[in-house]
């Protein structure tokens, strides 16, 4: 599929920036979002002479009635939103004698509450009209619970169960919803990590990853594979294996 109108949130670096290059070199209309107004510029910028183009649509997603508007912006210019790419999110590592209630509230406001505010608009516009595609971009890392991830596990957790809740009631709409789950991808998010990542992968080939996951039918979009499997394997044992076993991996 050639010339979708796409739209990538937390577009400005990482993940996004590479996956908006990726498909606007396929031929896609990219709208790009994130609260960088010059990030998003340069990324435009970037994709001149691209089969497709890249439009940037600053926008904070903690604003509902913001994502609203840019929804409607993004339709009223390129033509309906055929694919979005909830990618937004932050990451705060904390321990638990730093754990603060403020902290914890903003990076939920972002990760998750910034992602309802997102499908609200989307799903006004797509289950009326029974079509569209959404992608919901949560982590591994919300497959269990991992040292230092207090905060970003659990965003993660709760987009992981908000995906698969509405993937129940989006199919009889002829909705597209899938979850994208990447593992150890280097941005500027993991840099912030200080400790080993196993199978860290190289951030244009996980845009590569996602792009072709887009063009396929699973739910789950997940990589590297073996990263994310062994955590799928964790997720089976029972409490008294599992905390063990994670102590020990995470203080070698």
């Amino acid at each position: 599929m050639t010339g979708r109108v796409v739209w990538i949130t937390g577009a400005s670096s990482g993940i996004g920036r590479a996956l908006a290059l990726t498909l606007a070199k396929r031929g896609d209309r990219v709208a790009v979002s994130a609260r960088s107004e010059t990030g998003l510029q340069h990324l435009a910028e970037e994709a001149a002479g691209f089969a497709g183009s890249i439009h940037p649509y600053p926008l904070d997603i903690t604003q509902p009635e913001t994502c609203a508007d840019t929804v409607d912006r993004i339709a009223g210019d390129l033509g309906d939103i055929t694919l979005a790419v909830l990618n937004a999110g932050t990451h705060h590592p904390v321990e638990a004698h730093a754990f603060a209630a403020s902290d914890f509230a903003k990076l939920i406001n972002i990760n998750l509450i910034g992602t309802g505010n997102c499908l609200d608009p989307l799903l006004k516009r797509m289950i009326p009209a029974q079509k569209g595609h959404i992608a919901i971009v949560a982590s591994v890392a919300g497959y269990r619970g991992l040292p230092t991830s207090a905060y970003y596990g659990a965003s993660k957790a709760a987009q992981i169960n908000l995906a698969e809740s509405l993937k129940l009631d989006l199919y009889r709409y002829g909705i597209k919803l899938q979850l994208v789950n990447p593992g150890f991808v280097k941005t500027p998010l993991t840099d912030k990590n200080d400790f080993p990542m196993p199978f860290l992968m190289d951030v244009d080939e996980a845009a590569e990853r996602m792009a072709r996951g887009f063009d396929g039918r699973s739910f789950e979009i997940t990589f590297p594979r073996r990263f994310a499997y062994l955590l799928k394997l964790l997720r089976l044992l029972p409490y008294r294996l599992y905390f063990p076993l994670v102590g020990r991996i995470t203080r070698a």
